[in-house]
C-alpha cells in the first residue's frame, strides 16, 4: 500500500532552503576561520586549535539538553519551528562576532573575544537551530519517501551553499581589502542572508499534529497503549539513556563526527594549496569537484534508495566508491598531478553522496526504532546527532588542524614555511580524509537500522 503524501513540491524545497542558512554558518567557519585568525589577526594555531577544543567540553552537554527542550516544546508553531526561527538570529550575531575579533586589543582579550563568540554560537545558537531544523524531517511527514527527498533537497542546498561560499570567499575578502575590516564585513553579508533564508524555510513548512504523529505508531505491546506516554514524559537524564541504549544512534553519532573531521581536513586545504601547490585560488577549483558530484548523487538519491529497496545497500556501496577515490587521490598527490586529484576527488565525492542526501531518513529510522523497542518518542533528542557531530567533529577536527599546524612549526604570517611544516600539510590534505573514509565505510556496513525495524514489527505483528 502506498504511504500516505504530507508535502508538496514547494515545501520540500522550502524546507530543503534551510542549509543555505546552515551552511552560511558552518562552510565560512569551517573553512576560514582558522585562516583568519592566524594569517589575519597573528594568533598562534595551536592555542586557536586548544580553545576550540575547550569550547566542545560545553558543546556536549547542549545537543542534549536542546533536542529534550523541542521534545517538550508545545506551541502554535510546533515543537521545532520557533527553536529554528529564533535561535539564528544568535547564529547570525555570533557569526559575525567570530570575524570581527577587534584588532586593537591584547593577545588575551583577543582569544577571549573569539573564545567566547564561538562557544556562543556552536554551543548555544547553532545547536538549537540545527537540531530544530532536523527534526523537522520526523514532524511534518511520516512518509519515508518524502523524508528521503527532503534529505537530497537540503543537502543539494547545503552543498551548493558551500561550494558558493568556498569559490568565492577569498576572492570576496581580497576584493573588500583583504584586512581585518573585510573578514567582518563579509561575515555580516552572510549573516545576513543566513537569516533571511532560515526565515522563509522555518515558515515553509508545518508541523503534524501530535496525534497524528503518535497515531499510526505502536509501541512494543503492539496495542498502542503507550501512545499518550510516548512524549515529553522524560528528563535530561533519561533522554540520555534512551539515546545510549539506541545503538544506531551511537553509530550515526560515529559517523557524523568522522564525516565532519574529513570535511574539517578537506577545508584545510587551503593550507595546502597555498603552500604545497603555490596557488590559493585552487581552494575554489577543488570545491567544485567536492560539491558537484555531491549535489548529482543527492538528485539521484531517492530514486536509487527505491531501486534498492531501503538506504543501508546504497549507503554502503557509496562509501566503497568514496574510499578507492580518496586512495587514488593520495596516489595522485603524490604524483603531482592537479587534474587527476581532482578527478578523484570527484569520484570520492559521488561515493559520499547517498549517505549524505538520506541521512536524516536514516535518523527518522533511528527514533523510530528507539519508539519501537523503549515505546519512547524523542525526534528532537535523537536529531541530536547532526548538532553534536557538526560540533564536536567540526570543531575538534579545526582544533587538529591548529594543533598540527603548531606541532609542524607553521607560522601564519612567515612569508616562507618550514618543509615539516608542508610536510604536515600533506598529510592533512591527502592521508586523512582517506582514513576517515575507511572509517565511515566500516560504521555504514553495521548500520542497517531498516532491518532492525522490519525485524521488531514482523516479530510483534506491526503493521510496516
Amino acid at each position: 500500500m502506498e504511504e500516505k503524501k504530507y508535502l508538496k513540491w514547494y515545501n520540500k524545497v522550502g524546507y530543503g532552503s534551510g542549509d543555505i542558512a546552515g551552511n552560511v554558518v558552518y562552510a565560512f567557519l569551517t573553512s576560514f576561520v582558522m585562516v583568519y585568525l592566524t594569517d589575519t589577526i597573528g594568533l598562534a594555531s595551536g592555542m586557536v586549535g586548544t580553545l576550540i577544543a575547550v569550547s566542545k567540553l560545553f558543546d556536549g552537554f547542549t545537543d542534549i539538553f536542546f533536542g529534550s527542550m523541542i521534545d517538550k516544546t508545545h506551541s502554535k508553531m510546533g515543537k521545532a519551528r520557533p527553536w529554528m526561527l529564533y535561535g539564528y538570529i544568535g547564529c547570525a550575531v555570533t557569526l559575525v562576532c567570530c570575524f570581527a575579533v577587534p584588532v586593537s586589543l591584547g593577545k588575551t582579550a583577543q582569544y577571549a573575544w573569539f573564545f567566547i563568540a564561538y562557544t556562543l554560537l556552536n554551543g548555544v545558537f547553532y545547536t538549537a537551530n540545527n537540531i530544530a531544523y532536523s527534526a523537522l524531517t520526523s514532524l511534518v511527514t511520516k512518509n519515508s519517501k518524502e523524508r528521503v527527498q527532503m534529505g537530497s533537497y537540503r543537502f543539494i542546498f547545503a552543498f551548493s551553499t558551500s561550494l558558493l561560499i568556498q569559490t568565492i570567499t577569498v576572492g570576496f575578502v581580497d576584493a573588500c581589502g583583504g584586512d581585518a575590516a573585510a573578514w567582518r564585513l563579509v561575515a555580516i553579508i552572510y549573516a545576513a542572508a543566513g537569516l533571511a533564508v532560515n526565515t522563509l524555510s522555518a515558515l515553509s513548512v508545518k508541523e503534524l499534529p501530535e496525534e497524528e504523529l503518535n497515531g499510526s505508531a505502536e509501541g512494543k505491546d503492539g496495542n498502542g497503549s503507550k501512545a499518550a506516554d510516548a512524549e515529553g514524559n522524560y528528563g535530561l537524564a533519561q533522554a540520555f539513556r534512551l539515546l545510549v541504549k539506541n545503538k544506531f544512534y551511537l553509530m550515526i553519532c560515529g559517523a557524523y563526527i568522522l564525516q565532519q573531521l574529513y570535511s574539517a581536513m578537506i577545508g584545510a586545504g587551503i593550507y595546502y594549496m597555498t603552500w604545497v601547490l603555490k596557488n590559493k585560488n585552487l581552494f575554489g577549483q577543488f570545491a567544485w569537484a567536492v560539491n558537484i558530484p555531491l549535489i548529482i548523487a543527492l538528485v539521484f538519491t531517492p530514486t536509487l534508495v527505491g531501486k534498492w529497496k531501503g538506504m543501508y545497500k546504497l549507503n554502503l556501496r557509496g562509501y566503497i566508491i568514496a574510499v578507492i577515490g580518496r586512495a587514488l587521490v593520495v596516489v595522485a598527490g603524490y604524483m603531482g598531478s592537479i587534474p587527476l586529484m581532482m578527478a578523484f576527488t570527484a569520484l570520492a565525492a559521488l561515493g559520499q553522496g547517498p549517505w549524505q542526501g538520506d541521512m536524516n531518513a536514516v535518523i527518522a529510522s533511528c527514533s523510530e526504532y528507539t519508539y519501537l523497542t523503549q515505546g519512547k518518542r524523542v525526534d528532537g533528542t535523537m536529531y541530536s546527532c547532526t548538532s553534536l557531530g557538526v560540533k564536536i567533529g567540526g570543531g575538534i577536527g579545526t582544533a587538529v588542524v591548529g594543533w598540527l599546524l603548531e606541532f609542524s612549526g607553521y607560522v601564519g604570517t612567515n612569508a616562507t614555511q618550514p618543509q615539516s611544516a608542508l610536510t604536515m600539510m600533506q598529510f592533512m590534505y591527502l592521508w586523512l580524509p582517506l582514513i576517515f573514509d575507511v572509517l565511515i565505510m566500516l560504521v555504514l556496513s553495521r548500520l542497517n537500522v531498516e532491518g532492525a525495524n522490519e525485524k521488531i514489527k514482523r516479530e510483534h505483528g506491526l503493521h510496516p
